[in-house]
């Protein structure tokens, strides 16, 4: 049974999977390798619950209460008696590898280990993280206090058990948790990523602006957001890397970065976090 949650890495997404295990009743303990990104992580999940209380969305006691609830550290073993683990660090397999190196030899034989990868193979993350059988991924989306999807991702090893527990779990936070097989973007990215490419191969050849393009895609297909817009608050550099690491994998052209993307990413352009990308933002 999982009771006590702790998340590796206090940036969007680590805070966003906090808030809402906290929100949902569970301890967390929020992890980051200095005081300074530990303390950028609470400030930011203590802004968002405040926007929910002003938008009475949420009580002043709720907040108060979710906020208790975690407790930002810098110290893997202050991880040693969670129950469940969550990674959402930077996406580097490396780096991944040795936080859960690390994590295995501090926590108990029955805590699961989970990634928050977007790309990378949870089965080899698993195999690397010396219990590759209480393994598995938890693909939350950013916003994570918004989007309601999770995607849970089993590897080949993942015990029964864990897997069930892990679907009880994303579902406990009000999610809804679809089931992805453990290869290059899952669900939503395998389908995603050739979209917002395309859309960016379409700007690249002039077929319309860029505006028109979002027009286009939004008033024509319902979209909530076009595609280049879209690009542009994931993050042109994570949209390439995500892009490349399918390409590697599948060798089809549809998901081969476009020159356009490339040059922005090395312009510096990466979207909206960097004040430009296809749109101005500064």
């Amino acid at each position: 049974m999982i009771e006590k949650l702790g998340v590796a890495g206090s940036g969007l997404m680590g805070a966003g999977i906090a808030q809402v295990a906290a929100q949902s009743g569970y301890e967390v303990r929020l992890l980051d390798v200095d005081e300074e990104r530990v303390a950028d992580g609470l400030a930011r999940i203590e802004m968002w619950l405040g926007k929910a209380v002003e938008k009475d969305k949420l009580s002043e006691a709720d907040k108060d209460a979710a906020l208790a609830r975690i407790a930002g550290t810098t110290r893997l073993e202050d991880l040693e008696t969670c129950t469940l683990i969550i990674e959402a660090i930077t996406e580097s397999f490396e780096a991944k590898r040795e936080l859960f190196t690390a994590l295995h030899d501090i926590c108990g034989q029955d805590c699961i280990f989970a990634s928050n990868t977007s790309s990378l193979s949870i089965t080899e993350l698993g195999a690397a993280s010396g219990r590759p059988e209480r393994f598995v991924g938890l693909h939350f989306f950013n916003p994570v206090p918004v989007m309601q999807l999770v995607e849970l991702v089993r590897t080949l090893d993942s015990a029964d058990e864990v897997f069930a527990a892990a679907k009880t779990f994303g579902e406990s936070l009000g999610k809804t948790v679809v089931v992805a097989q453990d290869t290059p973007g899952f669900v939503v990215n395998r389908l995603l990523i050739p979209y917002l490419l395309d859309a960016i191969r379409a700007l690249e050849a002039g077929v319309a602006s860029k505006e028109d393009i979002d027009a286009g895609m939004m008033l024509g297909c319902g979209y909530p957001m076009g595609p280049l817009t879209l690009v542009d608050f994931v993050g042109l550099d994570t949209t390439q890397h995500v892009a490349e690491i399918m390409f590697a994998e599948f060798k089809d052209a549809r998901y081969a970065a476009p020159p356009l993307l490339r040059r922005m990413v090395q312009a510096g352009r990466m979207g909206k976090k960097s004040g430009r990308g296809f749109y101005d933002y500064e």
